[in-house]
Order: structure tokens, then sequence, then C-alpha cells
């Protein structure tokens, strides 16, 4: 090496700062991970490509052109319509693809997304050594986690691949993609780790592990496995506007995947711990109105009647801090836990009620899919505003409930509170979403009937130092939230 040659790639090395990183990662730096051909080879026989077919309804078709005897072209109109297949009429087959893995190669056992075989009237295994199996039973699916879990019957053990921990996955940790890119089987890529529980608003337990390894159409199914070969995600979903990987690709965790499989197993179905309560986030300013240190838990906004939240005594205004020994560090944190709870299990919860931690047991229910429960885990701001006619207590006018007004707002006769008949628009009052029609509930977690019930609670709030006021809000439709404004 010349001493030009040597000098470059010394300022090279100083300028991204490789002399200052220490040990093995400086190396890996460098260098780049290991091959990770032995790993690939080890795992492939056990990955699949699923492919589906099914019938749908096509267009009445268009009458095909008439052409005379010996004109010109006449050879080659019915070349292209008869020949190949021309305009579409009637019934027509589609088909797709997707990836898997075996997950038990003697009972022949094979997971995928539910997405890949949903609607399917024939599924095919295509396996890595050129043979195929016909799926003979869907076991079972779940539409919630997208997953599915299908059955061939081998004529000999398949190669399986094993669950890891997705808990024990850390970012930046390697992970490597086998599937069914765009048809191309057995490809596999590698990546890292971006980004652990990620929302992407797909459903009620978005839990998802976020990678930059090539995922494409078709890779939907497959699985991600760690650098010990074991399956720690499901590849599920990826961002892209262009149809292909831009480096942002999602998978269910393996610790979601197996409690799935294990009840499809079981009952072919998964049924889900149900607790019946709403739900929002503790943002900074309700923490510091219920004297949280942190904005951390899920605060019950309401309690559905004869519920297993009802019977335990919990309260709109608790703030859950554990369930069943596990942290509640968010509000997408519970139902997660919840549902994951053995049903008919009596779990320990503890929580925070008017400033104080207390603690209760609760007999985990069962959520059924057609209950509106299913539904009730979730957060709910509030959007518009309405111009004021004039306000009166931080930026609202307030009137009691009168029969007049629950008619106006289309309350009935068991909604008690508040009635809030207008907003000022540059109000705090206004920027929490709270508008026309809104009843409030409660003020700093005391029963209110009376404007002047408000203003005595948040005059309370001053004197104690807060600088938030905590509203308990109901709609027309019934819908409960809590609402932090400032009082200041």
């Amino acid at each position: 090496m010349t001493k030009k040659v040597s000098a470059l790639l010394l300022g090279l090395s100083l300028s991204l700062g490789l002399l200052n990183v220490p040990g093995a990662w400086a190396e890996t730096f460098q260098y780049g991970p290991a091959s990770v051909a032995p790993l690939a080879k080890k795992l492939s026989d056990a990955v699949v490509n699923i492919s589906t077919s099914q019938t749908v309804k096509g267009p009445a078709g268009v009458p095909l052109p008439k052409v005379p005897k010996g004109a010109p072209f006449e050879d080659f109109f019915d070349d292209f319509f008869n020949k190949r297949g021309g305009v579409p009429h009637g019934d027509r087959k589609i088909s797709s693809l997707g990836s898997g893995f075996v997950i038990d190669g003697k009972e022949g056992l094979i997971v995928t997304n539910n997405h890949v075989i949903e609607g399917a009237e024939e599924i095919d295994v295509n396996f890595h050594d050129g043979s195929k199996l016909v799926v003979e039973k869907v076991i079972g699916r779940d539409t919630k986690s997208d997953l599915a879990l299908l059955k061939v019957s081998p004529k000999k053990p398949l190669a399986d691949v094993k669950f890891g921990s997705s808990d024990a996955i850390e970012v930046g940790d390697w992970v490597m993609a086998i599937g069914n890119p765009f048809g191309l089987g057995g490809s596999v890529s590698m990546g890292i780790i971006s980004a652990k529980s990620r929302d992407i608003n797909s459903g009620p337990y978005d839990d998802y592990l976020q990678t930059d390894a090539a995922i494409n159409k078709g890779n939907s199914g497959g699985p991600l496995f760690n650098m010990n070969g074991e399956v720690i995600g499901v590849n599920t979903a990826i961002i892209s506007p262009t149809g292909g990987s831009i480096g942002i690709g999602f998978a269910v965790p393996s610790d979601t995947v197996s409690n799935v499989v294990e009840q499809l197993k079981q009952y072919g179905e998964v049924r889900r711990g149900w607790l019946g309560v709403k739900i929002q986030s503790v943002t900074d300013e309700i923490a510091e109105t219920l004297g949280l240190d942190e904005n951390e838990g899920a605060l019950v906004a309401a309690v559905t009647p004869d519920s297993p939240a009802s019977k335990a005594g919990l309260l709109p205004g608790d703030v859950i801090l554990k369930f069943d020994g596990k942290e509640v560090t968010s509000m997408r944190g519970l139902p997660k836990i919840v549902s994951q709870a053995p049903i008919g299990k009596a779990v320990d919860v503890e929580l925070l009620r008017k400033g104080k931690q207390e603690s209760t047991k609760v007999t985990v229910g069962r959520l059924e899919d057609d209950d509106d429960n299913a539904s009730d885990l979730k957060n709910d701001d509030g959007t518009e505003d309405e111009d004021p006619k004039g306000s009166a207590i931080i930026g609202m006018r307030l009137s009691p409930l009168t029969d007049e007004l629950r008619k106006k707002y289309g309350f009935d006769a068991k909604i008690a509170g508040v009635v809030i008949e207008a907003v000022d628009p540059q109000s705090p009052a206004a920027t929490k979403g709270l508008k026309a029609g809104d009843v409030i509930v409660e003020a700093a977690q005391d029963t209110v009937s009376d404007p002047q019930d408000v203003a005595k609670s948040i005059e309370k709030v001053k004197k104690s130092g807060r600088k938030a006021v905590l509203l308990r809000v109901e709609d027309s439709k019934g819908d409960l939230r809590f609402v932090a404004v400032p009082v200041s």
C-alpha cells in the first residue's frame, strides 16, 4: 500500500470517527456482519411459498369483433381472442402469492398471515426443494393479529423452526428475513431491528417490530429470524409509496405469534381476555392534575356495566398502573396485556385513585368478537370547535342540563352534568377539543350539576397549586373521556 493511499485511508477513518470506536463494534462497523450463509442454508428448508387461488365474479364482457371469412388479419384475431383468452367473460380465477414457515414438521403445521389466504379456495405450499403439498385444513385464523395456522400431511417430517423471544431482541440487533418477494422464492435479506412496539393503526393490539431488512410484496407471512436462527417475528406490512421496499417493514412479534398459534391449535380460534373499560392516554397535563410524577398508565374514562371491571369496583378516573404483575407504561400497553391474560383468572390490579395508590383483584372475562366492547380500548380526543356566543368559565359558556337542552343536543334522561353551550376558539378549552354540546360530568373528580360547581372545582385546583383542572366529559353518543384544561 502506498503512503498516499495509507494517508487517504487514515484521513477517512478519522473523519468517520472509526479510530475512536472501541472493540468489536469498530470491527463490525468497518467490515459489516459475518457471512450468514450457514444460517440461511439451515433455515431455508423450513420457509415455504404459499400460492392461493379463488374464483371471482368477472365482468359480463363485451362482444368480440366479427371478422369476415378471408378478411385481412383473420388469423390474428382468431389467435388473440380464442387461443390467448381475449376479453374475460363471467367468473375467473385469480391467484396470489405469500410466504410462511413450518413450526411442526411431524404434524405439518405452517404459520402465515391471514391476509395471504383470505378468501382462498385452494392453498398450495411450495417447498425449497421444489416439492409441493396441498393445504388440507386451515386450523384457525385471527384477523386481529393477521395470523393463520395451516395443516399439510407430509410423507416424511418437514424441516421446522422454533420461536425465539421478541421481548429479548433489541433495537440495533441483526435480523434476517426469508420469503417469497414478487414470487422469487427463497429470497434472503438482512437488516436490523429499527424500532419496537410500533403502532401502525391496523388494530387495537398493534405492537410491531420495525426492521430495515428488505421486505416486499410476497414476503407477507414469512419469518424474521434472529442470529440464533429463531423466529422473532412474522413479516406482515410495509410502508412504501413505490410498492417496493424502502427499508420500513413491520413484523408481528413472536411473543404474540406463539400465544395466538397455541390458541389456534387448542381451540381453532383466539380467546382474548376482557376487562370492560374505555381508556385514554395519561397526558402531561392529566398526569399533573392526578398527582402522577410521569405520564404513565391507562386512564379509565368509563366502565362497562356488568363487566369484570365493574364487578371489581373500578371507577372512572382510576389510572391503571399494573395489571397481572405487568407494568402499564402507556394506554396502548393495557389492551395487549389484558388480551393475553388467562380467561377466568383473578389478577391483581394496581391503580391510582384520587391521588392514592390502591390494589384490587379482577377476574378476567372473555372478549367476544361481536361485542361492542371490542372497540372500547381506545382514546377519544374530540375534534370540532364551535364559535361562542359568550364565555364564562375558562373559555366556556356553561348551563345546567335542562330538558330543553337535552332535546337540543340529543341527551337522554340518564346523563347528568353541565352542558357546554359555546367555546371561545382562542381558549385552552378549545385547544383541548371541547365543543358545544359536550356535557361536563365531573370537574376535579367531583360530580357537577351546575356551572358554579365547575367554578368551585376550578378554584380548588388553583389553590392546590395545580395548573389544570381534570374534566370528565360525555358527548351525545355516550362517549366519555377525560380532558385536562389549563386554568392559569
